[in-house]
């Protein structure tokens, strides 16, 4: 499985290890714990880090399972949250009309 088909991991290796140093970084600490309150959680990112280089060393299948979940894991959230503002088909019937503050003048 690992071996067959040419797969290649998701993201090249440098983008896993860009995400880890971020997610590590001072500057996203802070950010992170002023926003949620909590620590950020960086250790998916080292793994997956890990198993990209473990798969373009020794093409682990363990480390192409790895891989695939994760970022199964990842779209699978992201498909989670469905968008904030509902898109408009047309504009409001009185978009052209003053706003209300421009009519006290």
């Amino acid at each position: 499985m690992a071996e067959g088909g040419g797969w290649q991991p998701p993201r090249p290796c440098e983008a896993y290890r860009a995400e880890w140093e971020l997610c590590s970084s001072a500057g996203h600490f802070l950010r992170h714990y002023y926003v949620h309150g909590e620590r950020p959680a960086c250790v998916q990112w080292r793994r997956d880090l890990d198993s990209c280089r473990e798969w373009e060393e020794r093409r682990s299948a363990e480390a192409q399972r790895s891989l695939r979940e994760s970022e199964q894991a990842r779209v699978q959230a992201a498909r989670k949250h469905g968008l904030v503002w509902a898109p408009r088909q047309s504009p409001p019937a009185d978009w052209h009309l003053p706003l209300p503050q421009d009519n006290d003048r």
